[in-house]
């Protein structure tokens, strides 16, 4: 069973939103550049920098960031394939900038200490902010979202899944019951 909780509309007023946010916050988006999180996050992060140069007229650098090897479940899985690593392409110094980390959804915050131990490898910002589509809560470490396009409290027996067009042919958010944790 599956319900929408975002559909395209939706997606799109929650950019526009977390855009002018951001803009806001940082008293415009100088010095400023957007980093996603593979994969879906880079898509958002895209039309985030989309949203803002629409709004201020300004374009805002826009990178990935390949988290894999910073993944702490890396040595649990029980396969002994290697990951595949997707690659991280930052087009600017990120030192003594402001880094905008883009995700879709936020759950736990292991993904994002990932994507913190990642960028700290590449260099020191100035400072990391945090922008998610989604927070479901249930953190298991201190991470907390600096712009969110919704919240979405949700129990451990479900799961969110994002989809954007880019990857999955059409954008939306459903919640759906998760099929490996007991009932």
């Amino acid at each position: 069973m599956s319900r929408i909780i975002l559909d395209e509309q939706a997606i799109r007023r929650a950019t526009t939103r977390i855009a002018h946010e951001i803009i806001e916050h940082n008293k415009g988006v100088e010095n400023c550049i957007l980093i996603g999180i593979k994969t879906r996050g880079i898509y958002l992060a895209k039309r985030l920098a989309e949203r803002i140069d629409q709004i201020e007229g300004a374009k805002i650098p826009v990178g990935e960031i390949d988290i894999t090897l910073y993944r702490d479940d890396l040595t649990v899985k029980t396969n002994k394939e290697e990951p595949i690593l997707q690659g991280t392409d930052i087009p600017v110094d990120i030192r003594n900038r402001k880094v905008i980390l883009v995700d879709d959804v936020l759950y736990t915050g292991r993904t994002v200490r990932a994507g913190l131990d990642a960028l700290i490898d590449i260099g020191r910002p100035e400072q990391i902010q945090l922008a998610v589509l989604i927070d479901r809560g249930h953190r298991e470490l201190p991470i907390r979202p600096d712009y969110v396009g919704k919240n979405v409290p949700t129990s451990k027996s479900e799961i969110i899944v994002a989809k954007v067009k880019e990857v999955d042919s059409i954008d939306e958010v459903t919640i759906e019951q998760n099929k490996k944790v007991p009932l």
